[in-house]
């Protein structure tokens, strides 16, 4: 069950090219992205003729030509043309409301009428060059609720990013959660650390600060509906303020997490990172996405080995403990906004 009155990332702008369809499954539902006559538009990965996936054939002139028989599908659903045929009463399949924003694609699984481009998130970030971002995606065999219990609790850092970003301070520091409305927040400060693990190291050292010094540092995640979670992170030289400290004695990110359910079981990930330090150092960007790439792979390996054992025994009740308050937290919020759409549909 996902929320579907909602926008989620469907995929990067660069994703879909000028002649060929993009073929993505979101909440369960099978949809081609391509290119139009007034931009991106999404329909049904389905070809009324003979259900061939119309996400294997081509666009030409904004139209998307099926790649079995050549049917033309325009953007709102409606067949255009089709050698040799007439196609007036052709059946309409299903189109989707589109948006390109801030580099992605989003995309409005549910209602249509209900679609409000306003609802989309604002990314302050995205537009600024006081900013630099990066980022990838990976295609993970694990549920999106289970990516969303990661993120929110940080906890993991230690175990299973301890050559990266894991130390054990991280564990002996309690975290603090708060819901305000839709939003929850869980925080994690950590004052007079010896030293920045090793990924924080590198990025004091491209900022021109010293690596070697004790540090104060910060870990803030926000996840807010249907699946968006973002992270405050870094470091700062101990004793200047911390997270509020000047901008020459930290190094402070934002970890961007989109995350998008596929099928019950497997979600898609969009993940990155917007720093204010630095932002046209592209050497710096290249080096932080590499490091950051390999810490969300490791995620992959542990998310998708959770979600095998889920699904062999899933029977079993889990342990809800002081650390998981965000994960649970942010269900709570999903499973609220679920009952009021099944509500409003009813």
């Amino acid at each position: 069950m996902f929320l579907l009155n909602t926008w989620y990332v469907a995929c990067r702008a660069d994703e879909i090219p000028e002649n060929k369809p993009l073929g993505r499954t979101i909440c369960n539902e099978r949809m081609a992205f391509f290119r139009g006559p007034q931009g991106i538009a999404a329909v049904e990965d389905f070809c009324p003729h003979r259900g061939a996936p119309l996400s294997l054939g081509t666009v030409c002139e904004g139209k998307l030509v099926c790649g079995y028989h050549g049917l033309e599908m325009g953007c709102d659903g409606k067949t255009v043309a089709m050698p040799g045929q007439r196609v007036r009463g052709f059946p309409a399949i299903r189109s989707y409301a589109v948006q390109e924003r801030h580099g992605f694609v989003w995309v409005w699984p549910g209602d249509q009428a209900k679609a409000d481009a306003g609802l989309i998130p604002e990314l302050h970030w995205a537009h600024s060059p006081e900013w630099a971002y990066g980022g990838g995606y990976y295609h993970i065999k694990a549920g999106h609720l289970l990516m969303i219990d990661n993120l929110m609790d940080l906890t993991h850092e230690t175990y299973v990013h301890s050559t990266s970003i894991g130390q054990k301070e991280i564990d002996e520091t309690p975290c603090i959660t708060k819901v305000d409305g839709d939003h929850v927040t869980t925080s994690r400060f950590m004052d007079g650390l010896p030293e920045a693990p090793p990924f924080w190291r590198m990025a004091l050292r491209g900022n021109g600060l010293p690596d070697d010094q004790p540090v104060d540092r910060w870990q803030i995640c926000h996840f807010e509906p249907p699946s968006h979670v973002m992270i405050e992170v870094g470091v700062a030289l101990a004793g200047h303020g911390g997270h509020g400290a000047p901008a020459d004695k930290k190094v402070s990110s934002i970890v961007v997490d989109f995350i998008t359910p596929e099928t019950e079981t497997t979600h898609h990930y969009y993940w990155g990172m917007a720093r204010q330090f630095r932002p046209q150092d592209a050497a710096l960007t290249a080096s932080i996405l590499e490091g950051q790439g390999k810490v969300f792979g490791e995620d992959t390996e542990v998310l998708e080995r959770q979600q095998a054992n889920l699904t062999a025994w899933p029977e079993r009740k889990l342990l809800l403990l002081n650390i998981d308050a965000g994960g649970v937290q942010s269900r709570r919020v999903i499973d609220r906004l679920l009952a009021q759409e099944r509500g409003q549909a009813a």
